[in-house]
């Protein structure tokens, strides 16, 4: 898919202003999921934020109820849509989420509400994240009988330790923004109404310093902190593709959609 530029964004809100840069996904009637359109704006954005020399830190938020569900499932993910088309398997990492974390300029996480699956990668790929009082997070790709991507096997350990990220990997269970707090993943919980406010002072103090100094600030923090995101992605994203191809992925999301306990099989 040809990336559509910021003019042409469906799924996505994109603006700048005083340096700024604010990425808002924009289906709120489906929670923020994500379908293949979506990604392709996510990445375009990033990667717009990224080249332009106006911007100096970047705001990803969503559109109110959620900050984002993953993807979406009765669009993406039933066995039987899947079984429909070939699925065919990359030797590279998502683009979506490589086009965030090689983005240049700072970025913050403003996390509204629901952070789950991928939306809550998203929220990893960030570099500093504020989280509203309602805002839970779920790496719950398990329970689907997949993996996570490269946010959750790479940035995840390194935010709040191997084994407390071990235990959001196997369970999949949700943290409310509190817990969050507690374990490091988010630097501040703030009320609903006050978020973006508070995203916005954070940003505009970055945005005041010297552009260049920024950048290889933020260059020098993601090799001290961070594995080679690209060889991780590729892995996830081939491993991702295969267990797509088993019994309990469909099984997870049909129990998902029929809203029921899943039994799955280990096939």
């Amino acid at each position: 898919m040809t990336l559509p530029a910021p003019a042409d964004f469906i799924c996505v809100l994109y603006d700048v202003r005083d340096h700024v840069a604010t990425i808002t996904l924009n289906r709120p009637e489906r929670r923020n999921a994500l379908n293949p359109r979506a990604y392709a704006e996510i990445e375009s954005a990033f990667r717009a934020a990224s080249q332009d020399g106006d911007v100096r830190c970047v705001i990803v938020t969503g559109a109110d109820p959620a900050f984002c569900s993953g993807e979406d499932v009765k669009e993406m993910m039933t066995g039987e849509a899947r079984a429909e088309r070939p699925v065919v398997v990359r030797h590279q990492a998502t683009p979506a989420a490589m086009a965030a974390l090689d983005c240049e300029k700072p970025v913050i996480a403003a996390v509204n509400g629901s952070a789950v699956g991928w939306g809550m990668e998203l929220a990893l790929f960030a570099d500093i994240r504020i989280a509203s009082e309602q805002a839970k997070f779920a790496e719950l790709f398990i329970k689907r009988g997949l993996i996570a991507d490269v946010g959750g096997m790479l940035r995840l350990p390194a935010i709040v330790g191997p084994a407390k990220a071990a235990e959001l990997l196997f369970t999949g269970d949700a943290i409310d923004a509190d817990e969050a707090l507690r374990i490091g993943l988010v630097s501040y919980v703030v009320p609903h109404a006050e978020l973006m406010t508070r995203a916005n002072e954070i940003a505009a103090r970055i945005a005041a310093n010297p552009p260049l100094a920024l950048r290889y600030m933020k260059e020098g923090l993601r090799r001290t902190s961070y594995g080679d995101p690209r060889a991780v992605g590729a892995w996830a994203i081939e491993t991702i593709y295969r267990l797509f191809q088993t019994e309990d992925h469909r099984e997870g999301v049909r129990s998902f959609l029929e809203k029921r306990a899943p039994e799955f099989k280990g096939r």
